[in-house]
């Protein structure tokens, strides 16, 4: 499987699984629900985007996965998808949580990501 459609689907299931992890706080920011709504409600919500996370997930480090085919390792898969998670969450709280600011530490971990990222598909 190419790479690059392994990592498309990475971002796709890592936008829902980041609405389905911390919409739940934005829609209670925008009085959609409140604190008062049932947990067991929020958990509920949650689980049923989190569906869609994972229809995206399972195939992407199944066909990206090089035992069936695919291009990478398992641990560069999971490397990728903790990036991929990482940029997804800095853009979601930029966009929705206008309060959040970054830092230069947000900034020194995004490098030390990339360093990640090198040092994992280094040939050993």
């Amino acid at each position: 499987m190419n790479g690059w459609l392994t990592v498309a689907l990475l971002v796709v299931s890592n936008i829902f699984m980041t609405f389905a992890w911390y919409g739940q706080l934005k829609l209670q920011q925008m009085k959609v629900i409140t604190s008062a709504t049932p947990l067991l409600v929020v958990i509920l919500m949650s689980w049923g985007i989190a569906l869609f996370e994972y229809l995206f997930m399972i195939p992407a480090n199944r066909y990206g996965f090089h035992a069936n085919g695919g291009a990478f390792s398992l641990m560069q898969l999971k490397v990728i998808q903790e990036v991929i998670s990482l940029m997804i969450f800095t853009v979601f709280t930029i966009l929705f949580f206008k309060g959040e600011a970054l830092h230069w530490n947000h900034f020194v971990a995004f490098c030390l990501l990339i360093l990640a990222v090198y040092f994992v598909f280094m040939d050993s």
